[in-house]
């Protein structure tokens, strides 16, 4: 057992005997185990301790335990590789007998797991990796989304943008793998259908340590620049675009990890205006967030993130379809009929359902980086209810097309 796998299992157990009530009531059963996929070490590694630390809190609320059973969650460490996240899902599947499997946090480590969890045949949620195709053309019969889709936010962005500003040829910088391509290709599909233009595109590896060249490749006639970074790499672009001198110059819109709040309060007024859309903020009004910022800043020490909020309402997901099962989480059919059917009126991001794919249909957020009692938040400035991964498109015309790619859409305004 690894050092952090130990530690998980320990933090739990103890909750789960300190807060359970009656003190010294036996279970029903033996523990219901969960498998806990994070990047704990590596350029994500914080992102992957927020994503520990929003499940972890949401189990303490509730005592470690669901109908009558406790509650053990395995936590390994996938480094945001998709070959090393195969490995620990293959040992907690086939060693350790977990009852569901849920966690990770790239795209590339999503699409990678999909074969393994459909053959498998373990109910697996995700919430947080967004790649399209898992709820799309070749949907995962084994994994219900609880997160997003990764192009979700950027169709109503798009809208967003033709509709309240005067920018119509855009500039695109993007991480070179599969979530760059889908949030840049999805704010394109809609943005050009409505008499804009994507005038650039360019790919910066995810070991980029200097975004110098890429910055000076940008076209200065566009009327702004759309961004997608995510970590280290969210603060040396944006710290570094301010440094070219581009701030004043080329207005920057991003997709809504660029300034997410595991990297928000490192930033200075460098991310000032930056404006992005995602379907959290931890400046969201709502009784229910309110609730969740307070508690996870109280436990964490740090401002919640959308990373933390997306672990934190999947825990509470899993738990409400296991109450659904009467905690007879070993019979997997159950349980994933269980999830799919899950319906969370509120949340601290919203309501959420999931749609016949098996992804949320929920609030998208527009956001606006402003400072406020001294410090930086992303203010929501405007709120399109009830989005689908299908926008306003008929799925099946959708899915149709290919997916948001490298070359896809075409860049046909590019020069």
């Amino acid at each position: 057992m690894t050092r952090i796998r130990l530690v998980a299992s320990v933090v739990l157990l103890a909750l789960a005997t300190s807060l359970a009530a009656p003190v010294g009531a036996p279970a029903q059963s033996a523990p219901i185990k969960i498998g806990f996929l994070a990047p704990l070490t590596g350029p994500f590694a914080q992102i992957g301790k927020d994503m520990v630390n929003g499940n972890q809190l949401y189990l303490a609320e509730i005592g470690g335990q669901v109908a009558g059973r406790k509650i053990e969650v395995l936590v390994e460490d996938d480094e945001g590789n998709p070959a090393t996240a195969l490995n620990k899902s293959r040992k907690l599947v086939e060693q350790d007998k977990i009852s569901i499997l849920t966690g990770g946090m790239l795209a590339n480590v999503g699409y990678a797991l999909q074969p393994y969890i459909d053959a498998q045949k373990i109910p697996t949620t995700y919430p947080v990796i967004a790649a399209d195709d898992i709820t799309q053309r070749k949907p995962a019969k084994w994994i219900v989304r609880t997160g997003w889709s990764t192009s979700q936010p950027m169709h109503p962005f798009a809208d967003w943008v033709l509709k309240n500003t005067k920018y119509r040829k855009i500039a695109a910088i993007g991480m070179d793998y599969a979530f760059g391509y889908e949030i840049i290709g999805g704010f394109q599909q809609v943005f050009e259908e409505g008499g804009g233009q994507i005038v650039q595109r360019i790919w910066a590896p995810l070991n980029t340590n200097d975004f110098a060249p890429f910055l000076a490749q940008l076209r200065r006639d566009a009327d702004a620049v759309l961004a997608l970074f995510t970590g280290r790499l969210a603060l040396q672009f944006v710290k570094q675009y301010e440094e070219a001198g581009l701030k004043g110059k080329l207005p920057l819109l991003g997709g809504g990890t660029i300034t997410d709040e595991t990297v928000l309060p490192q930033m200075g007024d460098e991310a000032l205006g930056l404006i992005t859309a995602l379907h959290y903020s931890q400046a969201l009004d709502n009784p229910a967030n309110a609730k969740f910022s307070r508690a996870f800043e109280a436990s964490a020490g740090k401002i919640a993130s959308y990373y933390s909020e997306a672990t934190y309402t999947n825990a509470r997901w899993i738990v409400e379809a296991i109450k659904a099962v009467g905690g007879k989480a070993e019979d997997r059919d159950a349980l994933l009929a269980a999830l799919r059917r899950v319906d969370l009126k509120e949340s601290a991001r919203g309501p959420l359902k999931v749609d016949d794919f098996g992804n949320p249909i929920q609030n998208i957020y527009i956001r606006k980086v402003e400072r406020v009692g001294g410090k930086l938040q992303n203010t929501v400035i405007a709120t399109y209810p009830g989005v689908s991964q299908f926008w306003k498109y008929k799925p099946d015309e959708y899915m149709k097309r290919p997916l948001y790619g490298r070359d896809y859409p075409p860049c046909k305004y590019c020069q």
